[in-house]
C-alpha cells in the first residue's frame, strides 16, 4: 500500500479526478463508475482504485459471469500445441473496415489495438504506455509503448499510429471509425515526437480510449499497408499469419520475439499455433466438433449462444463462460425508404413486438428485456424508462392515420446463421398480424445478410456489446459534420435534436448529468427512432475443459494472448 501511495503523488491526476471522487463520496456514482471514469482520464488503475478505497478492484467488477466447470486448482501454464477454434472465415482487405466480429478476432492475434477494455469495462494501455487528457476534454495526448516490432522487424512508432488515424478518417475506406470519431479531424493529429501522438478535438469527448478499441481500430504498419492487410500482415501481435483462406481456415504460427511476457518470463504466447476453421452456418455441427474434440473454443462472434448453452451445458468435457451483455438484435428500419418515413407506422411495428414472449421464445429467457433505444440498462449512462407493452390495437389505429387502413405488407430480412433472429422475426410476423401487418420474412445466409444490412428497408442486425452508451449512439444513429449519415448508421436516421444532446452528452463530465441527458435521448428514439429492441443477450462462450485463459468478454472477443492447453 505504500508503494502504490507513493505512485500516486508522482501520477499527475486530471483535474476531473478529484470532482469525480466528491461524487462518489456523495454517493452520486458507484466505485464502479468512478473507476472507469477516472481510467479514461489517464489514472492508472491502481490509482484509481485507491482513490476509491477499492484494495482489490477485480472484485468490485463482476461481469456476471461463470464457469460452469468444477473448482480446479491453480496451475502453472504450459507451452506448446494448436489452439482450434470453430468460427466464419470471411473475405477480409481493410481491417478499418471491418463490419463483423469473427475477421477481427482471427486478425487481432496479428496486429493490435491502442487500448484494451477488459471483461470489467475498465479501459487500459495496450500499444500506449500511457495517455492524458486536457481539462476541457478537448486535447488528447497519446504515449507509446517503446521497443515493441511488428512481426516483419518494423519498428512501431507514431507514424504507425498517424498513419492509421488517417486510414480511419479517411472517407473513402468508409471505416466506422468515422462516425465513432467525428469529433476528430486528420489535420488535427499531430506526431510529437516518435512516441507521442496529440489529437485536438473538435468538442470534448472523455470516451476517446474506448474508442481506440473499437474492433475495426486494428493498428496498422505504415511502412507497409496498401489497402489489404493479407498481402502485407505485419503487425505488432503475438502471431504471424501463415494462411488465410476464405470460407476455409486462418492459420497462425506463435512469434518468437512478441513484447508481453508470460508467467514464466518468456515472451508469449504459450501456444505454438492457432487454427481457425470455417464451420459454415450449422451450428450443430459446431457443437459436435467441441463435443468430439475436433476443436477448442467455439468463436461466437455475434452469434450469442444460446444454442450452445441448451446443447453444452450438460457436456462434461466443455466449459461455459456466460456474461450479462450489452449484444442485441436491432429491428431496424431505414427511414429514407417507405413506408419507414412515416414514424406512425414505425410505431406502429414497435408496439407489435410481445416483448417478453419474443425474448423467451428466441432467447429462452437469457436477458433483460429492451424499449427500443439502444442503450442497455448496466451501460453508466443509462435512464430507466418503462417497457413499451404489446399493444396491436393502437399499432393498427397508427396504420390507418398513416394511410393503410387495410393494414401493410413489409419484407423482413434475417440471417438464417442467427436462430435467435429467425425466431424474433417468426414471433414478430404472428404477432403483427393482430394489427394489419403482412411480414413475409426473407431469409438469407449470415454472409449475404452483412453484404446488404445497410439497405435492406427492415431487417434485424446484430450489434456487439459495447462498453458505453454514448459509443453505439455514435456508431449507429449520427451524422457527419456534412449531415449525412455516418456508415454504420443503417436506418438513415438523422435527428438534429438527438444529434446535439449526444454532443452535449459526449463532453460531460458528471455521470448524473449524463444520465438527464440520457433519459432525452432514450425518449427520443422512443417516440420517433427508427429501431425495435426486444431484448439484450447473454452470451455464452464454450471451450474444452483443458484450455485456460479464456476470458468471459461480454463483446466476445478473442483476447487470447494467454489462453495455453493441458498436454493430452
Amino acid at each position: 500500500m505504500l508503494g502504490r501511495r507513493r505512485a500516486m503523488q508522482n501520477e499527475k491526476l486530471h483535474p476531473g479526478v478529484p470532482y469525480l471522487q466528491e461524487q462518489l463520496r456523495k454517493g452520486k456514482i458507484s466505485r464502479r463508475e468512478f473507476i472507469r471514469y477516472a481510467v479514461l482520464l489517464g489514472t492508472s488503475l491502481a490509482t484509481a482504485s485507491t482513490l476509491a478505497a477499492v484494495p482489490q478492484p477485480a472484485t468490485e467488477f463482476t461481469t456476471e459471469a461463470a464457469v460452469k466447470s468444477a473448482p480446479r486448482k491453480a496451475v502453472t501454464p504450459v507451452r506448446g500445441g494448436t489452439l482450434k477454434i470453430a468460427s466464419r472465415v470471411h473475405k477480409v482487405t481493410h481491417p478499418a473496415q471491418f463490419s463483423w466480429v469473427a475477421p477481427s478476432n482471427q486478425l487481432r492475434q496479428v496486429a493490435e489495438y491502442l487500448t484494451q477494455t477488459d471483461e470489467n469495462n475498465i479501459t487500459h494501455p495496450l500499444l500506449l504506455e500511457k495517455w492524458e487528457a486536457s481539462e476541457d476534454l478537448k486535447t488528447w495526448t497519446l504515449y507509446l509503448r517503446k521497443g515493441i516490432k511488428h512481426n516483419n522487424g518494423d519498428e512501431f512508432n507514431a507514424d504507425d499510429v498517424v498513419f492509421t488515424f488517417g486510414q480511419w478518417l479517411d472517407e473513402d475506406v468508409g471505416s466506422s471509425m468515422l462516425g465513432l470519431m467525428s469529433y476528430l479531424q486528420p489535420e488535427n493529429i499531430e506526431k510529437v515526437d516518435d512516441y507521442t501522438v496529440r489529437l485536438y478535438l473538435d468538442r470534448p469527448e472523455i470516451a476517446v480510449p474506448e474508442h481506440l478499441f473499437h474492433y475495426p481500430a486494428l493498428v496498422l504498419n505504415h511502412r507497409t499497408f496498401e489497402g489489404d492487410f493479407l498481402k502485407a500482415p505485419h503487425g505488432t501481435g503475438p502471431y504471424t499469419l501463415v494462411e488465410y483462406s476464405e470460407g476455409g481456415r486462418v492459420l497462425l504460427k506463435r512469434r518468437e520475439d512478441y513484447w508481453q511476457k508470460g508467467e514464466d518470463g518468456k515472451p508469449l504466447p504459450y501456444l505454438d499455433a492457432m487454427e481457425w476453421i470455417d464451420m459454415g452456418e450449422d451450428f450443430t455441427a459446431w457443437m459436435a466438433a467441441i463435443r468430439a474434440g475436433e476443436v477448442d473454443v467455439l468463436d461466437m462472434g455475434d452469434l450469442g449462444g444460446i444454442d450452445a448453452y441448451l446443447g453444452l451445458k450438460d457436456d462434461p468435457n466443455v466449459a461455459l463462460l456466460q456474461a450479462a451483455t450489452a449484444q442485441v438484435r436491432v429491428l431496424r428500419m431505414r427511414v429514407d425508404m417507405e413506408p419507414w418515413s412515416d414514424n406512425n407506422v414505425r410505431m406502429a411495428l414497435k408496439l407489435c413486438q410481445n416483448r417478453e414472449k419474443i425474448m423467451n421464445l428466441a432467447y429462452f429467457g437469457q436477458g433483460l428485456l429492451g424499449a427500443d433505444f439502444h442503450v442497455y440498462p448496466k451501460h453508466p449512462e443509462y435512464c430507466e424508462k418503462p417497457i413499451p407493452k404489446y399493444d396491436p390495437e393502437r399499432a393498427k389505429q397508427l396504420l390507418a392515420e398513416a394511410g393503410y387502413p387495410d393494414g401493410l405488407e413489409v419484407n423482413l430480412a434475417v440471417g438464417t446463421g442467427w436462430p435467435d433472429v429467425v425466431s424474433y422475426a417468426e414471433v414478430l410476423k404472428e404477432d403483427a398480424a393482430a394489427a394489419g401487418f403482412k411480414i413475409n420474412i426473407n431469409t438469407m445466409p449470415n454472409a449475404q445478410y452483412w453484404e446488404k444490412w445497410t439497405e435492406v428497408d427492415l431487417g434485424i442486425t446484430p450489434w456487439t456489446h459495447r462498453p458505453l452508451g454514448t459509443m453505439v449512439l455514435n456508431l449507429g444513429y449520427t451524422a457527419d459534420a456534412d449531415g449525412n449519415p455516418v456508415p454504420w448508421n443503417e436506418t438513415r436516421w438523422v435527428d438534429d435534436e438527438f444529434n446535439q444532446l449526444l454532443i452535449q452528452a459526449n463532453g460531460t463530465l458528471d455521470v448524473e448529468e449524463r444520465r438527464k441527458i440520457f433519459c432525452d435521448l432514450e425518449q427520443i428514439m422512443m417516440d420517433r427512432g427508427p429501431i425495435g429492441i426486444a431484448w439484450w443477450q447473454n452470451i455464452h462462450i464454450p471451450f474444452r475443459k483443458g484450455v485456460h485463459g479464456v476470458p468471459p468478454h461480454p463483446t466476445a472477443y478473442a483476447l487470447f494472448n494467454q489462453v495455453w492447453k493441458e498436454k493430452a
